[in-house]
């Protein structure tokens, strides 16, 4: 009987640029055009939540959130949409990056960098994302994001650098990261996902209101761009990488990347790729000998799972605050109405201090229900791609050890083959075959060494990951908890200054 070979796992494709996979983003952009609909205008969200730090524990966050005084003056709503953490810069601390880099320099390509500087513990890299800007009319038109970077570290060439990107220039760093780390073991922060309905809305967009719903598509995409270039810095490896230096800073037009249209032959090959490691992930089950892995794999397809349903929650509890907060706008209006026609003064005066009440509460409840989306959807769609983002390094994991165990066979077979060749004595073909047992041997050697290197950088991966995991939480849960506070205080004080002019009337 023949024996069946695990199949041998070719390297993931490239990741498609600005043009949207229609194959795969279609009816996510469906649910994201209800989400930008709903909510058309933000409400701004607390001061920066986040203070990465990067000193003693590599790629830590640390959480100061101050809470309102609610003797101050509040801050003034504004329909600007803002981002949910990563605000303030990253400093870095020698033990960050010796501790990482010890660990993998025999098998990853580090570029040189001194780490020894006696500056490099007041080291800092600050990204932001400052302006957008359209490039061009109709169809062919762009979006360029205009990257800040203000650094100290050694391997840029200057202090301050400028550059104008596109939303195609982001997707191929994620690509170029994905082929030289992920293989490795490297965790790789997701790029945000494609959005073809929001992309054309922006090409054709021409009356008042689709050029609203564009820049309110554009602010939430230039943050999540932005929270992605954060995560990459935050990353003691993928920051030193030559490829996110080069994006940072070359002041010029960076190569198109080679497949850009879903419906090209690299798209639809694509397609087909993505299939058949799907199947793949199906059909094939790993025998798993370290219990770690079996019981983070557990936990990440419980963690995704609840932070899926989580998203969803959040999603039914902002519209129900929309709707709450549109019923009180409704009930504002029928009680300006009725003081109008009622003739007791002291009645018609309440009632008009009740209808500015509830214009008030409504206003406070649109905000709150923006917070909720703004904080929490935001966080929880990042974490939904960072569990992707770590389901792909276990899966690799798993490509490594198909490829092992293929070569394993092959070499079982090749000595089997050998040995039949002496028993027969057929000397004249042992020699070759003698030179292919090596020759395996050799590339068994190299997958095992692959295997037990993938295995223990996944783990320091996860590790930290679950670190940064829980310090955002943490930080976001704050936050929110301040501005919930924050909401219900403002009502509280709106209805306890109507109080008076209830017992008024006489």
């Amino acid at each position: 009987m023949t024996d069946k070979l695990p199949p041998l796992i070719a390297a993931d494709d490239p990741v498609d640029d600005e043009d949207d996979d229609i194959f795969s983003s279609t009816i996510d952009d469906l649910s994201s055009l209800r989400n930008e609909e709903l909510y058309a205008s933000a409400a701004i969200v607390p001061p920066p939540l986040t203070n990465i730090s990067l000193n003693d524990e590599p790629s830590t966050v640390e959480s100061h959130v101050p809470l309102y005084d609610t003797k101050e003056e509040q801050p003034e709503p504004s329909n600007e949409v803002v981002s949910n953490g990563f605000e303030a810069e990253i400093n870095l601390k020698e033990n960050d990056t010796i501790t990482t880099t010890k660990e993998i320099d025999q098998v990853e390509e580090i570029p040189n960098v001194s780490i020894n500087d006696k500056n490099i513990e007041n080291s800092y890299i600050k990204i932001s994302i400052s302006e957008t800007t359209k490039v061009g009319e109709g169809m062919s038109s762009y979006v360029a994001y205009r990257i800040v970077t203000r650094t100290n570290l050694p391997m840029f060439k200057s202090n301050n650098l400028a550059v104008l990107r596109r939303f195609s220039d982001f997707l191929g760093l994620h690509n170029k990261l994905t082929e030289k780390y992920l293989r490795n073991g490297r965790l790789i922060p997701p790029a945000p996902q494609k959005n073809m309905l929001g992309s054309t809305r922006i090409k054709i967009s021409g009356n008042q209101s689709d050029q609203t719903t564009s820049a309110e598509f554009i602010e939430k995409r230039r943050l999540a761009l932005e929270r992605f270039l954060k995560r990459i810095a935050l990353h003691p490896i993928l920051r030193n990488d030559k490829n996110f230096c080069e994006f940072l800073e070359q002041d010029c037009e960076l190569p198109k990347a080679t497949s850009t249209s879903a419906l090209s032959g690299a798209g639809v090959m694509r397609l087909f790729n993505k299939v058949g490691e799907t199947v793949n992930k199906i059909t094939y089950k790993m025998d798993e000998n370290e219990p770690w892995f079996e019981e983070k794999e557990v936990q990440i397809e419980n963690l995704d799972l609840q932070l899926r349903n989580l998203h969803g929650a959040v999603e039914s509890l902002v519209i129900n605050r929309k709707e709450l907060a549109h019923s009180s706008g409704s009930f504002a209006k029928s009680a300006a109405v009725l003081s109008n026609c009622e003739e007791h003064t002291g009645l018609s005066r309440a009632l008009s201090q009740l209808a500015d009440v509830f214009e008030k509460v409504e206003s406070v409840r649109t905000e709150q229900a923006n917070t909720d989306f703004s904080i929490f959807c935001e966080l929880l769609k990042d974490y939904i791609g960072l569990i992707g983002a770590v389901k792909n390094v276990f899966h690799e994991r798993v490509k490594v050890y198909q490829n092992m165990q293929h070569a394993q066979m092959i070499l079982t077979k090749k000595r089997d083959q050998k040995t039949k060749l002496e028993l027969t004595g057929r000397l004249d073909k042992v020699g070759t075959v003698t030179n292919e047992v090596t020759e395996w041997e050799a590339k068994l050697s190299r997958c095992q060494d692959e295997f037990d290197q993938i295995s223990k950088t996944i783990k320091v991966e996860f590790e930290q990951f679950e670190i940064n995991r829980i310090k955002e939480f943490k930080t976001v849960i704050s936050s929110y908890l301040e501005e919930m506070i924050n909401h219900q205080t403002q009502i509280i004080k709106h209805w306890q200054a109507f109080i008076p002019e209830a017992k008024a009337i006489a």
